[in-house]
């Protein structure tokens, strides 16, 4: 008898310790830090930030949806995924992305570890185009599949469910994306296996244009205004000719319409504080809260007027990479708030830790649970990143804009260009003794913007001209190193001490 109990207990050790952890992923779709984007979303900061952990250096590797969200899948910086823009040729769910790196994202290898997992939302913005694979193809990796097909969008959009086309309309209590995000990840809640780990991401359109506010937030923050601190309205001189070409101050018509696009955004988020509520009372009511690690991030960030630049995101500058990140979970003490700089491709490795795997060879990021968890044996984190972008214009004059010429895009309102193809650039990132941002572009000058976050955080003055060229061969060479790293390399880089002095 003393036998049988003493090997119940020994088992009962072994499995406590082997128990597989659950974990949740809910992504928004453009919303910033830097502008208090996170504002709107109190629940979210009492169920999961007060919960658990804030990141207050989370950043995105790349300021566009479809190679982000690329970054985010595979665990790679761009220049190793290859995704450029949000266009097929830019290889956003191209053929050969679904051939090359779909079998490379995380959900496979958490599905061949036994993971139950779930997809509900926005994807990749060419996903479900019909010269590849429309809405039958069903990415790798994923046994529950709820695939917005193309951009966000709130109502009239059509959905890949496990491979089968499913269209909705515009009726709010049916078909508006967020609450049905919401609604899909409860029925999947209650209707998985049981003992079965399971992970689940929520990719909501907020708070992506066209900005549908829900009905019952449309009055919610009527009189808000676009934050007027720091580089809002403010000539981008010394700055890449793209951020030099907005006049300042802007004209009227364009401040009302940022104002408008920022209150929207805003309301749309308030469905997103709903929705995180409602996952993590379901959670609970299934007895998996406290076995479950919940992840709350953005693809980048976004601006309003920063720089004299109206809406959008794409620059180099904090507004655009900063992101929210705030996690809960088993070990992780509550309040917490942790400043190493976490980036878009740790989250692939984090889950995969979690999991139980050791860091993918393949994986530029690192896993950050033992940064959280007090249980882990801690490791040593990077000071610098790479920051990259590859620029998008058009081959024609757009006719509402007829004065700006070729080779931009993305020019409204009052023709003000957000993009262009000389707009690609790569930068290095540095946090620690120094606090510095050196990026080069990819054009006929060459151009170089250096900036000293510690004296100015509004990145509003260029010092390449005048900081000592000893830093700038540093840095150059630096960056060098990230752009061509890969796997194991990037991690490798990330041990160095970066030797910068501001």
């Amino acid at each position: 008898m003393k036998l049988a109990a003493f090997l119940f207990l020994i088992l009962s050790f072994s499995f406590g310790h082997c128990v597989r952890r659950n974990i949740v992923l809910i992504l928004t779709d453009d919303q910033d830090v830097e502008l208090a984007g996170m504002t709107p979303m109190k629940k979210t900061r009492a169920l999961i930030g007060d919960a658990g952990v804030t990141f207050t250096n989370a950043f995105a590797v790349t300021p566009l949806c479809c190679p982000s969200r690329s970054a985010i899948l595979t665990g790679k910086y761009p220049h190793n995924h290859l995704v450029r823009n949000n266009s097929l040729n830019g290889n956003c769910s191209s053929a050969q992305w679904q051939k090359v790196m779909e079998p490379q994202v995380f959900s496979v290898y958490l599905k061949k570890h036994g993971y139950q997992t779930f997809y509900a939302g926005k994807y990749l913005n060419k996903y479900g185009h019909a010269t590849v694979g429309g809405t039958a193809h069903v990415p790798l990796g994923w046994d529950h599949w709820h695939g917005l097909v193309g951009n966000s969008k709130y109502y009239n959009y059509t959905l890949s469910v496990n491979g089968a086309a499913e269209k909705h309309g515009d009726i709010y209590q049916k078909d508006y994306l967020t609450d049905l995000i919401a609604n899909r990840s409860i029925e999947f809640l209650k209707s998985k296996k049981s003992n079965v780990p399971f992970f689940m991401m929520l990719s909501t359109p907020a708070c992506h244009s066209p900005w549908t506010v829900a009905p019952r937030y449309s009055k919610s923050y009527n009189i808000t205004k676009a934050p007027r601190h720091g580089s809002f309205n403010v000539h981008g001189k010394d700055k890449h000719w793209l951020l030099r070409q907005p006049k300042s101050p802007m004209k009227k018509t364009s401040i009302e319409f940022l104002d408008n696009v920022f209150r929207r955004r805003w309301q749309t988020l308030l469905s997103v504080d709903d929705l995180v509520e409602k996952v993590i009372n379901e959670l609970e009511k299934v007895k998996e809260l406290n076995n479950t690690y919940i992840f709350y991030t953005s693809d980048h960030g976004y601006h309003t007027g920063q720089f004299s630049l109206p809406i959008d995101k794409r620059q180099l500058y904090e507004f655009d990479i900063r992101v929210p990140l705030l996690v809960r979970g088993p070990g992780i003490k509550a309040k917490q708030t942790i400043k190493e700089p976490i980036l878009n491709i740790d989250l692939a490795p984090t889950f995969l830790n979690i999991a139980g795997y050791d860091v993918l060879q393949s994986m530029d990021g690192n896993s950050f649970l033992p940064l959280m968890d007090s249980s882990q044996n801690k490791t040593h984190w990077r000071n610098d990143f790479l920051v990259e972008y590859t620029g998008e214009g058009d081959d024609k004059t757009d006719p509402a804009c007829p004065n700006v010429g070729p080779g931009v895009t993305e020019c409204f309102p009052d023709c003000v260009c957000e993009d262009a193809f000389n707009n690609t650039y790569a930068c290095v990132r540095t946090l620690s003794k120094s606090n510095l941002q050196y990026c080069e572009f990819a054009d006929s000058e060459s151009f170089v913007e250096v900036y000293n976050l510690t004296s100015d955080p509004h990145q509003l003055i260029n010092i390449a001209k005048t900081v000592d060229p000893s830093l700038l061969v540093k840095m150059n060479q630096r960056l060098i190193k990230l752009e061509s790293c890969s796997g194991n390399d990037c991690r490798l880089i990330n041990a160095e001490e970066d030797g910068f002095d501001s």
